[in-house]
């Protein structure tokens, strides 16, 4: 039989003023057991919901959320463990702490308790000092969790405010110095050039690392693809005509070869466009001067392929274990100077996956890389 005794306080409790009342919901199918609870804490300015059963309790829930639960592990119909396994299984209940109650001090018991989700256990008949001060502890460490969790938000809110204001500026000022450059090399001005060369490059560079950071934020935090039906080679033409004069700053040609006018798949523009963008301009960053770099376009069975082949240095066995790894530095570096994050590949192989598409690469170190991506056809 249950036991609705409670042992009385033998000690001062500590003081609680700085306590936030908070909702909790006690669920026992014995009314005498939620009186006393109800009683104790109700003491302390906490608003106490009543569930005499696990129905009731998730029926509760449902109307309002508490901030934590004290749940008796052996109930009639549904058990406490039952009930506990509904609430994590809840995306919007999980994070709710749950106390269990119980008047059996079985080590079994506890393990399973906790097991199934519970911070914490305590045993019948109660002890309102160890009732108080559990509860206390688990409001409070609730309380922090939240702060950290608004704290998050907070930064990445900051943050992607901060790096979308700097994508625009940093993308108006390289278009600009793009401009003054090709104004400067017409005018045969040796120190304009160099002038225009430095911004155009400096800012290329943090251009480059903003949208990395941007892009692997967004795969961090459950970027949100929307595949439709678009045609491969379209985003391709945009992409190699983007870096047609970084190409040719830099002596390189990029020879595209797009066989049929269309190749349908099934992808988000966005972040194909990613995907594209960041394998070409790796290609273009790694080759040396007077190196080709070749991309086609191409339907290959059901499925959709670009590859972006290169003349670049290749990967040596140790690069091709840490290649999609984030902030994996690989042992070839940038021929011009360029930046590099090690953001790149490991955001472009993501995304691939997320689109059900896949990512190959294909490299003898020494001749080059051939990166190929394939999505499903339309």
């Amino acid at each position: 039989m249950k036991s609705n005794a409670v042992e009385p306080i033998t000690k001062p409790l500590h003081p609680l003023t700085a306590i936030t009342p908070a909702r909790i919901l006690v669920v026992d199918d014995q009314p005498a057991n939620i009186q006393v609870v109800g009683s104790v804490l109700g003491k302390l300015g906490h608003e106490i919901i009543p569930a005499s059963d696990g129905p009731t309790a998730l029926k509760r829930l449902a109307l309002r959320k508490p901030d934590l639960i004290l749940l008796d592990m052996l109930m009639p119909g549904m058990s406490g463990y039952e009930v506990c396994a509904q609430v994590m299984a809840h995306p919007e209940w999980k994070d709710i702490p749950i106390i269990f109650l119980s008047a059996s001090d079985d080590k079994d018991f506890i393990v399973r308790a906790l097991n199934a989700g519970a911070v914490d256990y305590i045993t019948k008949p109660f002890n309102q000092a160890e009732l108080v001060s559990r509860v206390r502890t688990q409001l409070a460490l609730k309380v922090a969790r939240d702060q950290l969790k608004q704290l998050a938000v907070d930064k990445d809110e900051l943050v992607g405010i901060l790096t979308h204001d700097l994508k625009n500026y940093l993308g108006g000022i390289n278009m600009s110095a793009e401009l003054l450059l090709g104004h400067a090399q017409k005018t045969d001005d040796r120190r304009l050039t160099l002038l225009a060369e430095n911004i155009f490059r400096s800012s290329g560079l943090s251009l480059t690392f903003v949208k990395e950071f941007l892009a692997n934020s967004a795969a961090d935090y459950g970027l949100v693809l929307k595949p439709v039906t678009i045609n491969l080679v379209d985003i391709a033409t945009t992409v190699v005509q983007h870096y047609q004069i970084v190409a040719a700053n830099k002596q390189l040609e990029i020879q595209a070869d797009f066989s049929t006018a269309a190749v349908m798949v099934q992808a988000d523009a966005q972040a194909l466009d990613q995907v594209l963008d960041n394998l070409l301009s790796n290609a273009i960053k790694f080759s040396a001067p007077g190196k080709q770099i070749f991309v086609t376009v191409q339907a290959a069975g059901n499925r959709g392929e670009c590859v972006i082949r290169d003349e670049g240095p290749g990967f040596t066995a140790e690069d091709k274990a840490r290649m999609f790894r984030r902030y994996g530095r690989l042992s070839a570096r940038p021929t011009g100077g360029e930046t590099s994050t090690g953001l790149g590949l490991s955001i472009v192989r993501k995304l691939v996956l997320d689109m059900r598409g896949e990512l190959a690469c294909e490299s003898v170190h020494g001749n080059g890389a051939t990166f190929t991506v394939r999505l499903p056809g339309s």
